[in-house]
């Protein structure tokens, strides 16, 4: 069998895929987003996880919106977002979605591999009756296969790419196992193979579970520390000096796996009567996090004779961690966002933001031209700012408000 894969859906877990699978195999990689596809056909990444130079490796690689082009690969890998609602509960339309789209496609004995994060479960009980009804297509009959690999995708960090980590693959049928293997060979540094979807989906979502309640317990220990007038840094770091304790600090959790993942664990098992106290309590300290720094920044804001309400305030940093260009769920974009809205002077910069999608986000050499007296708020400490105060007139504050990590996915 001549393997040619299909990468669904080309954002931060998608494209690195279709990269690392491009320099192996004939790939094609699909999105909806007609934009998307156009420039990455121009080699422009705007996640800005991959330069121009990287991007040329797809050079040769059929990227397209159209369904049509995708009719001729046997073996596709599903990598669209699942997020959650505003009720805080699985959103899985983009992948029922991309399920519909694929059942349009399938021929006989093509495989399915499914990256996208989820509740245990959703793989066989959603996905794959979804596949059947359309494609008329049974599994039960080996007509076609599915798999699960959870991505570990981590964006802005160059040493846990692709190739340097270890992925998890699901292969519930033997048969197809040399040939999904001769594929992720090229997408982990080693491959773990189970043969049960269902422990693959849940061993995703506790990683990201895992260290939230430890980010959560080191939120509840800062904020203690603040009211408590004790420094913080000073007792994390006497406790770092037990060999065991984890070295887990404080920060806003953002993104779109950490802050998610909990969701989708408490909610197939909310719906099979199983409760998640110690997940959930993790997330409410988590969420509340953002509440305690907006006071936390106000009261600093006072102590240096700024009002909050109509001083010219600049926030430095507003994507979701350090060194990346996405504002989903970000906490720092939210904490602007409130103060945008007492204050019209407010404004931002963020090197890694797109300007032309976000007007409120300016240049730094906007900001250095300001003659007025200001006070910048660090609120996300990118590489590139580590200097920022010489970069700015001698009339503007800096304050680094962020004096801990900022927690992604």
């Amino acid at each position: 069998m001549k393997i040619n894969p299909c990468v669904i859906g080309l954002g931060y877990v998608g494209l690195p895929v279709l990269i690392n699978l491009s320099k192996k195999f004939n790939t094609c990689g699909f999105d909806i987003n007609k934009k998307r596809i156009l420039d990455l056909k121009k080699n422009l990444d705007t996640t800005k996880e991959f330069k121009k130079e990287e991007l040329k490796s797809l050079k040769k690689t059929n990227l397209t919106f159209n369904l049509n082009d995708i009719k001729k690969y046997n073996f596709f890998i599903i990598c669209v977002p699942t997020p959650i609602n505003t009720n805080k509960k699985p959103n899985l339309s983009p992948l029922i979605s991309a399920c519909k789209t694929i059942a349009k496609v399938i021929k006989k004995d093509d495989i399915i591999i499914f990256e996208s994060t989820v509740y245990p479960g959703t793989t066989n009980d959603i996905c794959v009756p979804i596949i059947e009804k359309f494609s008329k297509l049974k599994i039960s009959k080996n007509d076609f296969f599915v798999c699960y690999s959870p991505e570990r995708v981590n964006p802005g960090d160059s040493n846990h790419t692709l190739n340097k980590i270890n992925k998890i693959i699901a292969i519930p049928n033997l048969k197809i196992e040399p040939i999904v293997k001769k594929v992720y060979k090229n997408l982990s540094k080693k491959l773990i193979i189970n043969r049960n979807i269902e422990e693959a989906e849940t061993s995703k979502v506790i990683e990201n579970i895992q260290r939230d309640i430890n980010i959560a317990l080191m939120n509840e220990v800062y904020i203690f520390c603040e009211k408590m007038n004790i420094d913080f840094n000073n007792v994390f770091k006497l406790a770092s000096t037990k060999w065991n304790f984890g070295k887990y600090s404080p920060g806003l959790v953002g993104g779109h796996c950490l802050p998610v993942d909990p969701y989708y664990f408490s909610y197939i098992a909310n719906k099979n009567k199983i409760q998640t106290r110690v997940t959930l309590a993790g997330r409410s300290i988590n969420e509340y996090m953002r509440k305690f720094l907006i006071k936390k920044i106000k009261i600093t804001l006072k102590k240096h004779n700024f009002n909050y309400r109509s001083d010219r305030i600049i926030f430095a940093g507003l994507t979701y961690k350090k060194n990346v260009s996405d504002i989903r769920n970000s906490q720092s974009f939210k904490i602007f966002d409130y103060f945008k809205k007492t204050n019209k002077k407010i404004l931002a910069i963020d090197p890694f933001v797109d300007q032309y999608s976000h007007k409120e986000i300016l240049n730094i050499d906007f900001i250095s031209r300001l003659k007025e007296k200001a006070c910048m708020i660090v609120l996300v400490n990118h590489d590139n700012f580590s200097n920022i105060s010489k970069k700015i007139n001698k009339n503007t504050k800096v304050i680094n408000i962020m004096d801990f990590h900022i927690y992604n996915s």
